[in-house]
């Protein structure tokens, strides 16, 4: 061991109590010495001295030695020489340079410490000292001029640069120490350190200056967490409400955030919002972000450590996003309180972290992702999930067929990625607005259909893309046919309403512009080849195509996931089509091909009936009038919901009169998230909300 660092942090202090202990960035002085050290280059070794337990618990747990200092060298007036000293003598075996690092220095920067102790160790010094460099002009309390002469004031750029000795760290040559009993002798050198590190904590107003600054200063971390609490007000939203003529509130929201909440739950991360508020505005986006809502709360911090208890969360694995000083209480129940960058100064200052964006401006998607950066990549089927949907009672299965022999007692299904998002059980319900042909050939259509299904909170939109040469029967193909642009044959209407390649690479910008998924499904083997020209993220087979093997062997080569609708089909022709898909990367549809629907076809526990057989994520595309059995489909364990969109029903074309309009759809979106909380984790537990009606309901009899 040729470098050896030593923290001296007796428990003692006259200026700030436990001082070695104070927090400072959400992390103890004492922590924040050991991790300088450990993160200079040069250093081989961190020792902390210390007469304290609890200093000593967390020196360890910052992966430092410890070394226990004995009374006589802990009082007042022991020298941290002294500390040194008896530090060397218990470990024994010298090395070649000791570095004493002072806790009362929050911010030291691992490079400064590598460079001082570099010029020990290349012979430069013997002993060097952190300072500040200054070109202040000091007087003595008489008016005489100690570094100055007041006769002849050079200018700043005229005088070198003078070096303040600000405590932070001291680098020595061990036997130098050891023959002179202190830190300076031979050839001393100074270690220059920024104005912005050089604070020294003496009281406590140095303490409160340094936890004010230090979300300034401090790199940006990873945030290693289990669960992500927000306030709203100036979190989600940047602190303003735009008021209408009939009293009603709009906020502005940044849809940047809602992309990071879904990464982070989708990598199961616990999110939860808190308001002191009750508040529609609220309610909405929460349901939006499919989130939990706790509001109207008088007392956060009570409900916040009842909400840890009852999901069974380690607080020092919680993050708590404020901007006012009603957030400084469930922020001090946390291990990671974290405040906007507009804060008030009392939360910037109680804050381990401050944000760069402000609320409303992506504050919240900022911090899932630093969140995110601490969670290691993980395979797909280990991703956890996060637990909202239902457990599904199991049925008696069919008879088992061929292609999925073996399999009496299925595991549950692992979900399917669809680029940046999970599909199956666990995940939130991947919700896609299938506008397919209502585009009626007109990008401006397609465009506002786009805007519908993101602004109803869906992930994916999805077209039907053609070969009209090709699928139109030749019979029909002549047949004339009455259209919004006149008469003409059947085949030159479905080539006047496809999209080509200039329509669908405008979609595709469109789409991603929105934040939403974009597919088809193609109808034919050309299409398939087009589509994957577009770079789609996965394949739709309609309903018509389960028993076309031409294309789906087309789809199964692509490696693609498959979207596998099964609508007018018997499981034996869905039983040759999984033959040729696989199941890796299959998700089904149960669906039944009747434009509009009647109830009593729907048959949703079909539902049960495709997971059980063959093992995969299923789901559900309806096509009846309202939002019932799409919603009874969720309950019963469709991990994705397809509906056909359309602007109004009354429209020109064949699927409109079964599609939802903008306000269903939103409808829909909302129903779904709001059943997917109230589904729950199915452990039975008393709620927060309980608690008082039980403290004043419950009767207690032996």
């Amino acid at each position: 061991m040729r470098v050896l660092a030593v923290v001296p942090a007796r428990g003692g202090s006259a200026g700030v109590p436990l001082k070695n202990l104070a927090l400072v960035g959400g992390v103890p002085l004492v922590t924040r010495a050991v991790r300088a050290c450990r993160r200079a280059e040069l250093i081989d070794q961190v020792v902390v001295s210390t007469d304290h337990d609890g200093i000593a618990e967390t020196a360890r747990q910052a992966g430092a030695l410890v070394v226990e200092r004995p009374a006589e060298l802990s009082g007042d007036t022991a020298s941290s020489e002294s500390a040194v000293l008896h530090a060397l003598d218990t470990l024994g075996g010298d090395p070649e340079v000791v570095v004493l690092v002072q806790c009362t220095s929050a911010f030291i920067d691992p490079a400064d410490l590598s460079a001082a102790v570099r010029k020990v160790l290349d012979g430069e010094a013997d002993s060097v000292v952190s300072g500040l460099p200054t070109h202040e002009f000091l007087w003595t309390a008489t008016g005489a001029g100690v570094n100055h002469d007041p006769a002849f004031r050079p200018r700043r750029q005229d005088r070198e640069p003078q070096f303040r000795e600000n405590g932070a760290f001291y680098v020595m040559r061990t036997s130098g120490l050891r023959a002179h009993g202190h830190r300076f002798f031979g050839r001393i050198a100074v270690q220059p350190v920024p104005s912005r590190h050089a604070i020294e904590i003496d009281e406590p107003e140095d303490l409160e200056l340094v936890r004010a600054l230090a979300p300034f200063i401090d790199e940006p971390e990873p945030i290693d967490v289990d669960c992500v609490i927000t306030d709203f007000d100036g979190v989600h939203t940047d602190d303003r409400a735009y008021v209408d003529s009939d009293g009603r509130e709009m906020v502005l929201v940044s849809r940047s955030d809602g992309m990071g909440v879904s990464l982070l739950t989708r990598s199961g991360v616990k999110v939860l919002v808190m308001s002191t508020e009750q508040n529609p505005v609220v309610t909405a986006r929460a349901r939006k972000l499919g989130v939990p809502v706790l509001q109207g709360l008088a007392d956060k911090r009570t409900v916040l450590r009842d909400w840890l208890r009852i999901e069974n969360l380690d607080p020092a694995r919680v993050a708590y996003v404020g901007n006012d000083v009603n957030d400084l209480g469930p922020m001090a129940e946390v291990g990671w309180p974290v405040a906007t960058p507009d804060a008030h100064p009392r939360v910037r200052a109680a804050a381990r972290v401050v944000l760069t964006r402000p609320g409303g401006s992506g504050a919240v998607r900022e911090l899932c992702d630093r969140v995110l950066a601490a969670r290691p990549e993980q395979p797909v089927a280990a991703r956890p999930a996060a637990a909202t949907q239902p457990v599904v009672a199991p049925v008696v299965a069919p008879a088992v067929s061929p292609v999925v022999a073996g399999a009496s007692v299925r595991p549950r299904p692992e979900p399917v990625a669809i680029g940046d998002v999970l599909v199956g059980d666990g995940q939130p319900v991947y919700v896609i607005g299938e506008i397919g042909i209502n585009h009626n050939g007109d990008l401006d259509i397609a465009r506002r259909l786009i805007d519908v299904a993101a602004d109803a909170g869906c992930q994916a939109v999805k077209f039907q893309k053609r070969t009209p040469s090709i699928c139109v029967p030749e019979e029909q193909k002549g047949q004339i046919r009455q259209t919004p642009w006149g008469e003409m044959t059947y085949l030159e209407y479905k080539e006047r309403t496809e999209f080509g390649r200039d329509e669908y690479t405008q979609i595709a910008e469109y789409c991603d512009e929105r934040g939403l998924h974009w597919f088809a499904s193609p109808w034919d083997v050309p299409s398939v080849e087009f589509l994957e020209e577009m770079n789609v993220l996965v394949h739709k087979v309609a309903s018509a195509g389960v028993a076309d093997h031409e294309l789906l062997r087309a789809l199964a080569a692509t490696g693609k996931p498959i979207i596998l609708s099964t609508g007018m089909s018997t499981l034996e022709e869905i039983d040759a089509a999984v033959e040729i898909l696989g199941t890796e990367k299959l998700i089904m549809m149960h669906a039944t091909s009747t434009y509009p629907l009647p109830p009593e076809e729907a048959n949703l526990r079909t539902i049960t009936t495709l997971k059980e057989r063959y093992g995969v994520p299923v789901g559900y595309s309806g096509h009846e009038r309202g939002l019932q059995i799409s919603l009874a489909a969720v309950t019963l364990g469709a991990v994705c919901v397809e509906r056909h969109i359309t602007l109004d029903r009354t429209m020109w074309g064949s699927d409109h009169a079964a599609s939802l309009e903008p306000a269903g759809l939103e409808h829909l979106v909302r129903d779904i998230r709001i059943i997917e909380q109230a589904l729950g984790d199915g452990v039975k537990r008393v709620f927060p909300g309980e608690e008082a009606p039980k403290a004043r309901l419950r009767r207690v009899t032996v």
